[in-house]
């Protein structure tokens, strides 16, 4: 990515940019069969943006169609993966010819700064679908060990026609999270975007029609959760379902499974993370600068945000002075301003549940909110405390003091969640004992983040069930394993001529 715009240039962009609004169906644009369309609207300032299809079951069920259709005859999970491979790189490639426009619609129909969907998620998109065409021929199946008389085969097979239900937070990587994979096994797919933000996963499918991707296997659907989510959770011909979302919703997903075809389903959902800061963790500035990165990044709606801050009394009157100024480096506005990191929150819904957190615990930093805005906050506040409990999703860190390592990792583990966390320590044994002690997902030590695309991510408990985003491990929940047992014991008959 070359180095960023002005704001002025941003907004140059953003009055040019034409707005995908019609659902992508066998590899065209085509309006919702009931004529329906609903706004999308940028929540940094509230100006339409686009009116969108506002698809139904009746939509879901053609989508299904084609995409059945195209799995059945071939034309793509049969398909030579090095010609799969191929076609997903040109995808990534004109990702990247429209990387731009595509980051300032993230930006626009998300309340996204301009500054991450520059550095982080158009860079990232790429990276995730490049890494998923790469692996497409270099996953082998296996032969198992089996007596001289029989071979026996473990092959690895597209599990068919996939719904993948994206969460508004991150439009563009998820839906590269989740194409990524599905695509590179040869599933056909039927992609539902956030009602919130819609418009780049359309984008995309319009790109992946001119790399060559052959229609009928990307669709996407733009609609509501009960209008379109509902829908692909219930279908009878849709194998699997992949859901990003709130644990709430991910539940739905387990009881249409139940009540329709039991089809497979992977949920990534929400969490609660910890950030252990143990008394011997070295470079408190350092410490400092990942907590509040952890807090504040994408405004803190990140489901492995570093929502809670665990800390050792002895080291915590140090640490928040480091906290509070690295806090104050994140400065909130236009999210078109490439200097802001912190932009909108997502809807009006959103930043009303997130600012009801804002009263009843002590505010150490911030704690205001107007106009889509709430700037980055810090609570200190007891364990039991909701904002101490309940996944916030906004940029609000609440400050929790603990006096032991046990009572550290204890307090970490009292939450229904397990998506991620963080342990800081300049005693290795500590830290290992504490990664492993610590029920999540992933853990890192020293350090904020999800690991990269290489490393398995999902959660623990309430926050993942079914399988993992990223990694060789996505592709499992693509995949169904077969065995193919071939029985080579000589019966004594002659050859016949």
């Amino acid at each position: 990515m070359s180095d960023l715009l002005t704001t002025e240039e941003y907004k140059s962009i953003a009055a040019d940019l034409r707005f995908p609004a019609q659902a992508f169906i066998d590899g065209a644009f085509r309006p919702a069969q009931s004529g329906k369309t609903f706004d999308t609207l940028n929540p940094a300032t509230g100006d339409l943006l686009a009116r969108v299809a506002a698809c139904d079951a009746a939509d879901v069920d053609l989508a299904v169609q084609k995409a059945r259709d195209a799995f059945d005859d071939g034309r793509w999970s049969r398909l030579h993966p090095r010609e799969r491979k191929e076609t997903l790189i040109r995808l990534a490639k004109l990702i990247g010819r429209n990387a731009r426009e595509l980051a300032v619609m993230e930006s626009l129909d998300s309340g996204k700064t301009i500054y991450d969907c520059e550095t982080v998620d158009v860079p990232e998109t790429i990276n995730c679908l490049i890494w998923h065409a790469e692996l497409i021929d270099k996953i082998y199946d296996q032969v198992s060990p089996a007596s001289d008389d029989h071979i026996a085969l473990v092959v690895r097979e597209p599990v068919g026609v996939v719904g993948l239900v994206l969460p508004w937070n991150f439009p563009l990587l998820m839906l590269a999270w989740k194409i990524g994979p599905a695509l590179a096994a040869g599933c056909s797919v039927v992609v539902k975007p956030a009602e919130e933000t819609p418009l780049t996963a359309l984008r995309i499918a319009e790109l992946a029609a001119e790399a060559g991707l052959p229609p009928g296997v990307l669709n996407v659907v733009p609609g509501s959760g009960p209008d379109v989510g509902e829908p692909i959770g219930r279908h009878m011909d849709i194998d699997a379902v992949s859901f990003t979302g709130s644990t709430e919703t991910g539940r739905r997903f387990l009881r249409y499974a139940a009540e329709s075809n039991l089809k497979e389903v992977t949920l990534e959902m929400g969490g609660k993370n910890p950030a252990v800061v143990l008394d011997d963790a070295e470079n408190l500035d350092r410490v400092a600068a990942h907590v509040v990165n952890g807090a504040f990044w994408n405004m803190g709606e990140n489901c492995s945000a570093s929502s809670r801050l665990i800390v050792q009394k002895g080291i915590k009157d140090a640490l928040m002075d480091r906290i509070l100024a690295h806090a104050r480096e994140w400065p909130m506005g236009d999210p078109l301003n490439p200097e802001n990191r912190v932009g909108a929150l997502v809807s009006r819904a959103h930043y009303d549940k997130v600012r009801s957190y804002l009263d009843g615990a002590r505010t150490l930093l911030g704690g205001k909110a107007d106009g889509g805005f709430v700037e980055p906050t810090i609570l200190d506040v007891a364990p039991d405390a909701p904002q101490a409990r309940e996944e916030i999703f906004g940029p609000v860190l609440s400050v929790l003091t603990v006096g032991s390592f046990d009572q550290a990792i204890a307090l970490a583990n009292d939450t229904e969640y397990g998506l991620a966390a963080s342990i800081f320590t300049g005693n290795v044994k500590r830290a290992i004992r504490g990664a492993r002690a610590i029920r999540a997902g992933t853990v890192t030590v020293n350090s904020f983040g999800e690991g990269d695309i290489s490393t398995p991510f999902g959660g623990f408990r309430q926050s993942g069930f079914g399988g993992r985003d990223n990694g060789i491990h996505a592709h499992d929940q693509y995949t169904q394993i077969k065995t193919i047992w071939v029985d080579l014991a000589d019966d004594g008959d002659e050859a016949v001529e």
